[in-house]
C-alpha cells in the first residue's frame, strides 16, 4: 500500500468514525426527551405530622428586631422532599406566652412557603386552601424568609443535608436575619 493511500484510508476512516456515533444519537425531539426544556414543577404527597410538636427538640430561631413573635422549628419534624420542598413544623409563641403550631413547606427554588396545616387542640388540621405564596422578606415576622436563608436553603436550592441544615440552626450560627450576599455584597 503506497503512502498516499494509506493517508487516504486513514482520513476516510476519521470521518466515517464521528459519522456514525452521531447517527447513533437520534433526535432528541423525536424520542420526546429535550434536555433544554424547562422543568415543570410536581409537588409530591403530603400528609400532615401524626404528633404535636416535641417540646424537647424546638430549635428557636431569630427573625427580626422588629418581630413580637418568638419562633421555634421542631427539628424532629424537617422533612427534605425529593421534590424539592423542605417541610417543617413551626412554633409561633405571641407575646402573651400563647402558641400556634404549623406545619409548612419552603420552595428554595422559588422562594415560596406553603401552609399546610395547623395543630388545634389535640389533631393537625390541613388548610384545604393552601396555596403556594412568596417568601415575604421586608416584613417584621418574616420566619419563613429567615428560615430559608438561614438554613433550609442554599441560594436558591434547596439543602439536603439534614445535619447541614440542623447545624445552620444553631442559635450561635444562624444567619435567617440576614439575606445571603457574595463577596461584592451583591445577591
Amino acid at each position: 500500500m503506497t503512502p498516499t493511500l494509506s493517508r487516504l484510508a486513514r482520513c476516510a476512516c476519521m470521518l466515517l468514525l464521528p459519522l456514525s456515533l452521531l447517527a447513533c444519537g437520534g433526535d432528541q425531539l423525536i424520542s420526546g426527551v429535550d434536555p433544554y426544556a424547562p422543568m415543570v414543577f410536581k409537588e409530591g404527597l403530603t400528609t400532615m405530622p401524626l404528633t404535636p410538636p416535641n417540646k424537647s427538640t424546638l430549635q428557636p430561631f431569630y427573625v427580626s428586631q422588629t418581630s413580637v413573635f418568638k419562633f421555634a422549628v421542631d427539628t424532629d419534624s424537617i422533612l427534605i422532599g425529593a421534590d424539592g420542598i423542605t417541610r417543617y413544623i413551626v412554633v409561633i409563641t405571641n407575646p402573651s406566652g400563647e402558641s400556634q403550631a404549623q406545619y409548612e413547606g419552603i420552595r428554595c427554588d422559588s422562594f415560596q412557603w406553603r401552609l399546610y396545616g395547623t395543630y388545634e387542640g389535640s389533631s393537625w388540621k390541613e388548610n384545604p386552601l393552601g396555596e403556594w405564596r412568596e417568601i415575604k422578606t421586608k416584613v417584621p415576622n418574616r420566619y419563613q424568609a429567615a428560615l430559608a436563608q438561614g438554613a433550609l436553603c442554599s441560594f436558591d436550592s434547596q439543602e439536603k443535608n439534614i445535619n447541614t441544615v440542623i447545624k445552620s440552626l444553631n442559635p450561635n450560627g444562624f444567619s435567617g436575619g440576614t439575606k445571603p450576599t457574595n463577596s461584592f455584597g451583591i445577591m
